[in-house]
């Protein structure tokens, strides 16, 4: 089964789902709270079908290839992540439903998520303190639905600290659609840094501190990938995989512990932003 509904649906969804032992892929976010999501993971835990969120940016090519630069050790001890992205507003969809924060959880948990996990994946550690600044200030401020006006955010600084020392950023603006990537992401550690682009030039460009050399990778995507898109045919990998699992009982390579910690990041963002302070995330009973 995969839940693909609107963000604020797929609690109750879910609540439904987990009480089955069907597999089930639920897209990201896995919920807009990170209360309900705690009780996903509750509920998953007590039964033996797989349960994965479609967390699908770690399957891209160019961030994957990035990914196994960082875990192969190369570049040292890990010590800085950071992501930026400059892209479009977000795209109409059903009744508008995407408008609204109420809905999505807000930006820095329906868009952002992705971005997040990729920071807990590569960083391997717990999130321990957020720092945003953000605001709306270009799109949809003309738009009203049902006498209420948009409220999503457009663009937005987060910072987050973990838990071994490493810290991580993330640059957003989605009014920024004249540029050569639409995202870029670098990993520094104590030996080198590794680059990368999308949609890029097919290659992740790996740095020495050594000798101050620059080699380039190729970011090569799956072979049984018929379309890649702009994603680099993640999709289709996260849901082949997916599939995988369920055909051999193995466990979801993307859990709902991740979905967790992604969405706690995004919902600590949209706090620090709401009260202008550094949040931890014991705050929400995580530790």
């Amino acid at each position: 089964m995969i839940v693909a509904s609107p963000n604020h649906t797929h609690a109750a969804l879910l609540a439904d789902v987990l009480s089955t032992d069907l597999p089930v892929l639920v897209e990201k976010p896995m919920c807009t709270s990170v209360e309900d999501c705690l009780t996903v993971v509750s509920d998953a835990e007590r039964r033996n079908a797989v349960t994965w969120v479609g967390l699908e940016y770690r399957y891209m090519a160019p961030i994957a290839a990035l990914l196994d630069v960082v875990r192969s050790g190369d570049l040292g001890d890990l010590r800085m992540f950071s992501i930026r992205e400059h892209r479009f507003p977000f795209l109409v969809k059903v009744d508008n439903w995407n408008r609204f924060s109420r809905n999505t959880g807000g930006t820095l948990v329906e868009k952002c998520c992705h971005f997040f996990d990729l920071m807990n994946l590569a960083v391997d550690a717990r999130p321990t303190r957020v720092y945003a600044s953000g605001g709306q200030d270009v799109n949809h401020l003309d738009e009203v639905y049902d006498g209420e006006r948009s409220d999503i955010l457009d663009n937005a600084y987060v910072i987050v600290d973990y838990d071994n020392g490493v810290r991580a950023s993330l640059d957003l603006c989605m009014f920024a659609e004249a540029g050569r990537n639409e995202q870029e992401i670098v990993a520094v550690g104590s030996r080198g840094k590794v680059e990368a682009a999308l949609p890029g030039d097919g290659f992740v460009h790996v740095g020495s501190r050594a000798d101050r050399s620059v080699r380039s990778v190729p970011a090569t995507m799956d072979s049984s990938v018929a379309h890649a898109g702009f994603h680099f045919g993640a999709s289709y990998v996260e849901v082949a995989r997916f599939c995988d699992a369920v055909r051999h009982g193995s466990r979801a390579e993307v859990s709902v512990s991740d979905g967790l910690w992604s969405v706690a990041v995004g919902v600590a963002a949209h706090r620090s932003i709401d009260e202008g302070r550094p949040v931890m995330l014991s705050e929400f009973g995580l530790g």
